[in-house]
C-alpha cells in the first residue's frame, strides 16, 4: 500500500534488500568478516557468530557505527545484490539492468556526508527528494538547484552508502509518462566544506587523545625521581649524625651531608655540629679499611682453593695425554681403523693444548706468588732458608712438568708426520687426477681454437673475393677515365682550331677556364655522368660519386668548376617555395654550336 511504502522493511524495498534469498546479503556480509546488517541498522542475523566469517583474524567491523567513518567494502562482482522496485507515496523507483556495469564514482572525499544527485525529474520537488532520500538516514540539508540536481547532506557518513545504492534507479512521479515526471537518478559522493571542516576537528580530537594516552605511557614507565634532601635544621642535623654511625644508612646520610655543605648550610653556629658530622664520615674510613682487609682475606684464600683444584685439574689432564700416547703405541693403535686413529690424534692435540693453557696459568699464579714474595721484607733467616728450600722444590717440579710436556710434544710432533705422511699420499693421487683434468680442458681449448682457426681461413677468403671485385671495378674505372681522357682532347682540340680561325685576337686574350689536367678529367666524369642523367642532378648527387673516386674532392671545388663551364654545363630551379631544388644538366652539344 501507499501508506507502508515509506517504512521500509527486510521485505518491503532494496534499502531492506528484499530478495528471492532473504539470507544472500547476510552470506555475502559474512564472508566480507561483517556483521550483517540492514540499512537501518538493524541486524540481519540475531544470532550472527563474527568468528565464523572467512577473514579470519581479522575483527568484525560493523559498517553502521555512527561518528568512525568505516565504510563497508563494495560488494564483489561475483555476489550482486538484486534491486527491486521501490514504491514510495509520490513516485516509484524503478531498478537498472542487472547486466550493466555499476555505475562510476568519484574518489570518496574525507569525511563525506553530502552526495550529488543528477538525473531528477524537471518536476520533482524538494517534498519527493525528501521522501526517497530520508529512508536512507536523517536528511539535514538538501540544496536543489533549476538544473535537475541537487546536494544532500545526511547526519552521519554512513547514511551516504546507503544512498549511493539509489543510483542508477529509475524514478517515475506517480503513473505520469510525462518525460518531465521521469528521470534516471546518479547519485555520487560530494565534497563539501562543512564534511571536511568536522572531519579534521574529529582527527585533531583523535590526535589529542592519542598525545594525551602516550604522555601518560611514558609517565608510567618513567623511572621514580630520586627523594629530595631535606632542609637543614638542628632536628635534622641530629639525625644525620645517627644515620652516619650506621652502617646500613651511611650512603643516604652522606648524601644528604654532602648537598647541605654545597647548598652553603655552614656557617658559625652550625660549624661544631658539621664538624661533629665530618668526624663520624672520617671514622667511618676504619670501617671501610677493615671491611677491604677481610675481603682481602677472602681473596687469598679463595686464590688458594683454586691453585688447588687447577693443580688436580692438570693432574686429571696429564693422565688422560698418557692414555692418548699409550693408545698410540705401536701395539694398540694397529687395531684402531682409520677414523678412530684420527680421532684419537684430534682428541690428543685438544687436551694437550688445554693441558698447557692451563699449566702456563699455573706457573704464572707461582710467579705472581713469587714475586709477592721477593718484593716483602723478610727478617727471620730461618725462614729465608725454607722459602729457598721451596723455592727450589718448586723450580724442580717446573722442570718436571717441562720434560713430560716436552716429551708428550715431541710425541705428537711424530703422530703429525704420520698423518702428513698419509696426507702426501692422497695428495699425489689427488694431483694425478687434477693432470688428467688439466689435460682435457687443454684439449678442448685446442679444439675451440682449431673451430676459431677455420672460421678466420673462411673470413680471409671471403674478404680476398672482395678485394678481387674491387680491384676488377678499379680496372674498369681507369678505362673509363682514359676514354673520358681521349674524348676531351678531341674536344678541346677542336675547339682550340675553330678559336683560331674565328677569333684569333680573343685567342690572345682570353685564358682557358680549364686549369689543369685534374680539372679535365673531372669535366670528362662529370660530363658522362650527367649524359646519363638527361633530367640533370644536384651537386650534392653529383659530388657523392665523385668522393667514391677521390674521398678528397669537395662540393665547393666541383660548383666552382661547373659555372666556369657556362656552355658545358647548365644549372636550372624547379620547383616553388620550400620544394626548391637546383639541378645541373649537360649542355656540351648545344654550347659546341654556340661557340
Amino acid at each position: 500500500s501507499t501508506d507502508g511504502g515509506r517504512n521500509l522493511s527486510l521485505d518491503s524495498i532494496p534499502m531492506g534488500l528484499p530478495m528471492s534469498d532473504p539470507t544472500a546479503w547476510a552470506t555475502a556480509m559474512n564472508n566480507l568478516g561483517m556483521a550483517p546488517m540492514g540499512m537501518t541498522g538493524q541486524p540481519l542475523l540475531p544470532d550472527f557468530d563474527p568468528a565464523l566469517g572467512m577473514m579470519t583474524g581479522i575483527p568484525p567491523i560493523n559498517p553502521m557505527m555512527p561518528g568512525l567513518g568505516i565504510v563497508p567494502p563494495p560488494i564483489p562482482p561475483d555476489m550482486p545484490a538484486v534491486k527491486e522496485i521501490i514504491h514510495c507515496k509520490s513516485c516509484t523507483l524503478f531498478p537498472p539492468n542487472p547486466h550493466l556495469p555499476p555505475p562510476a564514482t568519484r574518489e570518496r572525499p574525507p569525511g563525506c556526508k553530502t552526495v550529488f544527485v543528477g538525473g531528477l525529474p524537471e518536476n520533482g520537488t524538494e517534498q519527493i527528494i525528501m521522501e526517497v532520500f530520508e529512508q536512507c538516514g536523517e536528511v539535514i540539508a538538501i540544496r536543489k538547484s533549476k538544473k535537475n540536481f541537487c546536494h544532500i547532506r545526511f547526519a552521519e557518513e554512513f547514511m551516504v552508502d546507503k544512498a549511493l545504492y539509489l543510483s542508477g534507479y529509475r524514478i517515475r512521479l506517480g503513473s505520469s509518462t510525462d518525460k518531465k515526471d521521469m528521470g534516471r537518478l546518479h547519485v555520487d559522493f560530494a565534497q563539501a566544506r562543512d564534511d571536511l571542516y568536522e572531519w579534521e576537528c574529529k582527527q585533531r580530537m583523535l590526535a589529542r587523545e592519542e598525545r594525551h594516552r602516550r604522555r601518560l605511557a611514558e609517565e608510567r614507565f618513567r623511572p621514580p625521581s630520586p627523594p629530595p634532601v631535606v632542609h637543614y635544621s638542628d632536628h635534622e642535623c641530629s639525625v644525620v649524625a645517627e644515620k652516619l654511625k650506621d652502617d646500613t644508612k651511611f650512603s643516604e646520610a652522606i648524601q644528604t651531608l654532602l648537598t647541605w655543605i654545597e647548598r652553603g648550610e655552614v656557617n658559625r653556629r652550625t660549624a661544631n655540629n658539621f664538624y661533629s658530622m665530618i668526624q663520624s664520615a672520617n671514622s667511618h674510613i676504619r670501617r671501610l679499611v677493615n671491611e677491604k682487609a677481610a675481603h682481602e682475606k677472602e681473596m687469598e684464600e679463595a686464590k688458594e682453593k683454586f691453585k688447588l683444584a687447577l693443580s688436580g685439574i692438570l693432574v686429571q689432564f696429564e693422565q688422560i695425554v698418557a692414555v692418548y700416547h699409550s693408545a698410540s703405541k705401536q701395539k694398540a693403535w694397529d687395531h684402531f681403523t682409520k677414523a678412530q686413529r684420527k680421532n684419537i690424534s684430534v682428541w690428543c692435540k685438544q687436551a694437550e693444548e688445554i693441558r698447557n693453557i692451563h699449566n702456563d696459568e699455573l706457573m704464572g699464579i707461582r710467579r705472581e706468588e713469587e714475586m709477592e714474595m721477593s718484593d716483602e721484607e723478610i727478617e727471620d733467616p730461618s725462614e729465608m732458608k725454607e722459602t729457598e728450600e721451596s723455592a727450589l722444590v718448586s723450580q724442580v717440579e717446573a722442570l718436571k712438568e717441562e720434560n713430560d710436556s716436552l716429551r708428550w710434544q715431541l710425541d705428537a710432533y711424530r703422530n703429525e708426520v704420520e698423518l702428513l705422511k698419509q696426507e702426501q699420499g692422497k695428495a699425489t693421487r689427488d694431483e694425478d687426477t687434477t693432470k688428467e683434468q688439466q689435460m682435457k680442458l687443454l684439449q678442448q681449448a685446442l679444439q675451440g681454437m682449431q673451430k676459431h682457426l677455420l672460421k678466420v681461413q673462411e673470413e680471409y677468403k671471403k674478404r680476398e673475393a672482395e678485394l678481387e671485385k674491387v680491384k676488377e671495378d678499379k680496372l674498369k674505372i681507369e678505362t673509363l677515365l682514359e676514354n673520358l681522357k681521349e674524348q676531351e682532347g678531341s674536344t678541346s682540340r677542336v675547339c682550340a682550331c675553330s678559336q683560331e680561325k674565328e677569333c684569333p685576337v680573343e685567342k690572345t686574350l682570353s685564358t682557358s677556364p680549364v686549369k689543369s689536367e685534374r680539372e679535365v678529367l673531372l669535366v670528362g666524369i662529370i660530363s658522362t655522368f650527367l649524359h646519363v642523367h638527361p633530367f640533370g642532378a644536384s651537386i650534392e648527387y653529383i659530388c657523392s660519386y665523385l668522393q667514391r673516386l677521390d674521398s678528397k674532392i669537395c662540393t665547393a671545388e666541383v660548383e666552382v668548376l661547373m659555372t666556369r663551364l657556362q656552355n658545358t654545363f647548365r644549372q636550372e630551379l624547379s620547383g616553388v617555395g620550400a620544394s626548391l631544388e637546383k639541378r645541373w644538366k649537360f649542355c656540351g652539344f648545344d654550347g659546341l654550336k654556340m661557340t
